[in-house]
């Protein structure tokens, strides 16, 4: 008999719980990872919405001609002199929508089904996407269309980020939850690169392909989701109770409520004329007689009786009951300041690299993308500390403090050429995102789970939409949204200079720095070193 090839022995070690998981862990993944790759497409058309226009006039063409011909290499109405305030306004749209949207979502998709709810929310997404690349095939110039499009895809666009942490933190536990978050929020970072590099591929050419693909992208992957996603480990009992049958002498213990919400037994006992009282405990059938081989293969019928255990469904958590979770406002202000950061290199990068380096918008668009790999890096590296120290908080303040040094570095560097541009994108991306990753994953994660719940899970939707909302929200006179402001102070504050919008990076940091400190205090003076929120 040949031996079995190591490869195989490798795989068959592992039972079928963790090839579930880890079919969840990539499933969800590549979700995600769909969501910001349709996300990324706008902030490398910016270039070419708004083009530098050099034209070379004959010596009998009016000079009075000049600003119709640089109107027509533009896209109206970018074409103008404010076209940074345009476009800043066009990210907020989306942005501020999708803050507004979150708190909803959190709410919604705990009391709907994830599957579902998820699907849906990719399907539409998808649909906008495409509608705002169709807007050059039709030559669409109406602003209004534009940030129509921008309102309604950031709206539909929040069913993902409470749906997808749900899943991820229904099957995995908090051991090493630092770390396997770190790696799976890299999909963050793997769908800007993506989005990154499909939309430079028609930016000059075509640009409305530019968003017609990723949105055809995350169409498909929405209907991946309604085939495969599995929200709870508990509705793979489900399946095996429906699967098994009576008479083939297997007694299941236990039959699965819907989504993992409880466990349903329907008794059974011999009849009367039978000499055998012991109970049985078999799975739900829709049928009356029942024959139960017992030892010796004598058939002893059985009847049904009644129902004996049903645990009832946890009640959805209320907003201001997850508020009142230890930890839940100073995360979410802290991510408040660190999304402003992110999304601003994440809408403004490419443009900003096209004016300090003079690259055209396929280029920067591609050298953009470093700053995602070093956000990989920086997500796992969080991860990995805070898991080993079990201060997450102390852990985020330590990159936020050395990242406002190295954000006035980048501004400085970045014009003395292509190497230490890309040795500085590296580093401002661990250190910007590092944070931003911990806090939307293994920190929404324990804090959805904290023990003031009581184990219900159900909260932990509602507590990372509320995370991750208010850091896209902040109640200043109106409701703004963080990840929305940066990208339209960069807008407004880059006519005057682009050292402006590095200085606003820069003192938003500090802020959500400041936010933290609290937290860190407290777990300096706690002896804990588990992972975990140490909050009481």
């Amino acid at each position: 008999m040949a031996p079995i090839p190591p490869g195989i022995r490798f795989l068959t070690s592992f039972n079928r719980d963790q090839w579930y998981r880890a079919f969840t862990f990539f499933l969800t993944f590549l979700l995600y990872t769909s969501f910001h790759l349709s996300r990324k497409p706008i902030s490398i058309v910016k270039s070419e919405l708004h083009k530098n226009c050099s034209v070379e006039f004959s010596e009998g063409e009016s000079s009075s001609q000049q600003p119709h011909i640089q109107t027509d290499c533009s896209w109206k109405p970018f074409d103008k002199s404010n076209y940074k305030q345009l476009l800043g306004a066009m990210d907020y749209s989306f942005l501020c929508a999708y803050a507004v949207g979150m708190y909803l979502s959190g709410i919604i998709g705990e009391r709907l089904p994830i599957r579902l709810y998820l699907t849906v929310g990719m399907v539409t997404s998808g649909i906008f996407t495409c509608l705002f690349g169709l807007g050059y095939i039709y030559n669409i110039h109406s602003l209004g269309f534009y940030i129509f499009i921008q309102v309604a895809n950031g709206l539909v666009q929040t069913t993902g980020w409470p749906s997808v942490v749900t899943c991820i933190g229904n099957w995995f536990g908090k051991g090493r939850r630092g770390l396997i978050m770190g790696l799976w929020n890299s999909h963050t970072s793997v769908g800007n690169i993506l989005g990154s590099l499909i939309a430079g591929c028609w930016v000059s050419s075509n640009w409305g392909m530019s968003f017609i693909v990723p949105g055809v992208i995350i169409i498909v992957m929405g209907l991946v989701c309604f085939l495969f996603l599995i929200e709870h480990p508990n509705d793979l009992k489900s399946i095996s109770s429906q699967n098994t049958s009576l008479g083939n002498n297997k007694m299941q213990k236990s039959w699965t409520g819907r989504n993992g919400q409880g466990d349903t037994f329907l008794q059974y006992k011999p009849n009367k004329t039978q000499s055998w009282d012991t109970e049985l405990l078999l799975p739900q059938q829709p049928r009356d007689g029942v024959c139960v081989e017992r030892d010796g293969g004598v058939c002893v019928p059985v009847q049904q009786l009644v129902v004996v255990k049903s645990e009832a469904e946890p009640s959805a958590i209320s907003f201001m009951g997850a508020l009142r979770i230890p930890g839940v406002v100073e995360f979410s202000l802290c991510l408040l300041f660190a999304k402003l950061v992110s999304y601003t290199f994440l809408f403004w990068l490419p443009m900003y690299m096209t004016k300090a380096a003079h690259l055209d918008a396929k280029k920067a668009g591609d050298l953009s993308t470093l700053f995602d790999v070093g956000g990989i890096v920086g997500g796992i590296l969080a991860g990995v500390i805070s898991d080993k120290l079990g201060k997450r908080a102390s852990t985020c303040a330590v990159m936020l403090l050395l990242a406002a040094p190295t954000l006035y570095g980048f501004s400085m560097i970045s014009e003395l050429g292509t190497g230490p541009t890309i040795v500085m994108l590296l580093v401002c991306g661990g250190l910007v995102n590092g944070p931003y990753s911990l806090i939307t994953t293994a920190v929404s994660a324990d804090l959805g789970t904290h023990k003031s719940l009581k184990g219900n899970a159900r909260a932990l939707s509602t507590v990372t939409a509320i995370i991750d909302g208010t850091g896209s929200v902040g109640k200043m006179r109106a409701w703004l949204e963080g990840a929305a402001v940066g990208p339209l102070l960069a807008g407004l504050l880059s006519a005057h200079g682009w050292n402006q919008v590095f200085y606003m990076l820069m003192t938003a940091d500090f802020f959500a720095l400041l936010m933290l400190m609290r937290l860190v205090l407290k777990e300096m003076k706690s002896r804990k070193s588990r992972p975990g929120v140490t909050v009481e």
